[in-house]
């Protein structure tokens, strides 16, 4: 009897390898780490062949892994292509938009919200990540729709707005300006030193974080100044003070090709959303 190899086994394997850790398959796949595990583990049994060189927590590919791989690969483009054919016009979710922390507080609670209501019977899935991450996973297939952030001329602007300078005003007298900054990658972090750079004034980074709701309690204490959008704070930047003039910064929207009707709706929904910001 042949040997049969169920999809999400094959899925599965192939997130490991993508995304390089169990965790980061995990959220992928929507299972947990230790289902992950036995998954491959029957995987491995079903194949009588290891997968995977274990080193700790380090994974690495198999000679029969690494042709595993290949024929994994081409059996779910095939699976998928199928299941979009037979259910072309029908919605089998999840709906997966992947969106910058600017965006998410507005977003989550106001249009995905609204788009729950239009559709009760579909599956949402978002991401709150950096441009380049959320990026990366549109061109994995990982996600359908993302908003972002990237430079003034970009093809997929649907909004653009100015950069500008939060914090205590007082910051912007000291001779070394001190900075509030997300972790890099971060376009805004970049405009910021690039800016005091070419102006010819001292900085130093004094608070650095991977989460937007820190950086804002760092710049309301006072802690250093930084750089986004009105998008950042309900009070308005600061003007009249002596910092360097700062960028545009486009709001982009990318999608993935062959969106079904909820999801591209899902789209539209974000672009007219993200234009009247």
């Amino acid at each position: 009897m042949p040997v049969n190899l169920p999809t999400n086994l094959l899925r599965s394997f192939v997130a490991i390898v993508d995304t390089g850790s169990m965790l980061h398959a995990s959220e992928r796949v929507f299972v947990s780490q230790s289902a992950l595990s036995l998954q491959i583990k029957r995987l491995e049994e079903l194949l009588q062949q290891a997968l995977f060189h274990r080193e700790g927590r380090r994974l690495t590919l198999t000679q029969s892994g690494e042709l595993m791989l290949d024929y994994a690969r081409k059996v779910l483009t095939l699976h998928d292509e199928a299941v979009a054919a037979v259910t072309a016009g029908h919605f089998t979710g999840p709906a997966r938009i992947g969106m910058v922390q600017d965006f998410a507080e507005m977003l989550l609670s106001g249009l995905l919200a609204r788009f729950a209501e239009l559709h009760p019977e579909a599956q949402l899935y978002s991401r709150v990540a950096g441009t380049a991450e959320l990026i990366g996973q549109l061109e994995r297939r990982q996600l359908d729709i993302v908003l972002g952030f990237a430079a003034h001329n970009d093809p997929n602007a649907i909004a653009s707005a100015p950069m500008a300078w939060y914090g205590k005003a007082e910051l912007a007298l000291l001779d070394t300006v001190q900075l509030a900054v997300l972790e890099p990658p971060c376009r805004f972090r970049e405009a910021a030193i690039r800016a005091l750079e070419d102006a010819g004034r001292p900085y130093r980074i004094s608070v650095e974080t991977p989460n937007l709701t820190a950086l804002r309690a760092a710049v309301d204490a006072g802690l250093g100044l930084t750089c986004r959008t009105h998008l950042f704070l309900r009070e308005a930047p600061l003007e009249d003070v002596d910092l360097p003039a700062l960028p545009h910064v486009s709001c982009i929207l990318q999608t993935a090709s062959g969106l079904d009707g909820p999801t591209s709706q899902l789209a539209r929904l974000a672009r007219e959303v993200v234009a009247a910001l």
